[in-house]
């Protein structure tokens, strides 16, 4: 039986919208600088912003005291063994979803900029698009997820993923690709759905560090992802775009197959 851990997963929702709302404006801004003071100018002024702000967030993260309670000690190999086998199949899933991500992750400003020649500034517009496009949907979607099902929202996530790259490279002028980066922010549609299950799906004695294990093997998995993505863009710049819809396709199936909806709900 699987214990549903209604707190957490609203938790982790909230957490992740926190931290989106900086990028809505963050990209904006320093697509401005760019455009005004030149390139060279303009990432040494956002370097200098960031580094300030580090540092202030640093001296808050040390101002915050966490009581930490000792579980009973389980190896990697103990934990991995506790993994509900529906969690051990969205782990799957989920790393060929997001190798479908980060093979154009660092390619795509590259793809809008350098060969359908946007400028920065607009590209920085797309990305605040997106993150509201995400802000927008993903407490609602989480909050319907609840009354009807998550895996249907999972599944519209995964396929976001994968459309979003296939979006990029058919877009022929600037509103199709801000259709396209709708798209993007629509991944995280399924995402409080995803990070509801894995909390429910792990054991109440190994929580934390059956979520930690999840996403380390998840990182690890996907490490080749952008290189792959790079050894495609020399073949031709759309390429990687269109494996990594393909790859995304195969995600979506894999997990609308083998992920039943009795453990997704």
């Amino acid at each position: 039986m699987i214990l549903c851990r209604a707190s957490d997963a609203r938790w982790a929702s909230h957490s992740s919208q926190f931290k989106r709302l900086p990028i809505v404006i963050a990209p904006i801004i320093g697509g401005a600088l760019i455009a005004s003071t030149g390139i060279v100018k303009g990432i040494h002024t956002g370097l200098l912003i960031t580094l300030a702000l580090a540092a202030i967030t640093l001296l808050l993260v040390l101002k915050v005291n966490v009581a930490i309670s000792t579980p009973k000690a389980t190896n990697i190999r103990g934990v991995w063994r506790s993994f509900h086998g529906a969690l051990k199949r969205l782990l799957i899933s989920d790393i060929i979803i997001r190798t479908c991500e980060g093979m154009t992750g660092v390619l795509t400003i590259l793809y809008v900029t350098n060969v359908q020649r946007f400028s920065v500034a607009k590209y920085g517009t797309l990305i605040a698009i997106q993150m509201t496009t995400s802000i927008l949907v993903y407490l609602p979607a989480g909050k319907i997820a609840d009354r009807f099902g998550r895996k249907p929202f999972v599944i519209l996530t995964f396929l976001s993923f994968a459309l979003f790259p296939v979006a990029i490279v058919v877009a022929s002028r600037f509103t199709l690709l801000v259709g396209a980066f709708v798209i993007g922010g629509l991944r995280e549609i399924g995402e409080p759905s995803r990070k509801a299950m894995i909390v429910d799906f792990a054991q109440d004695n190994t929580r934390a560090r059956s979520i930690g294990l999840y996403y380390l093997v998840r990182s690890l998995s996907i490490t080749p992802a952008a290189a792959i993505g790079g050894l495609l863009w020399k073949i031709a710049p759309q390429v990687p775009f269109v494996t990594a819809g393909i790859i995304g396709l195969i995600g979506t199936l894999v997990f609308a197959v083998t992920v039943e909806e009795r453990y997704a709900s």
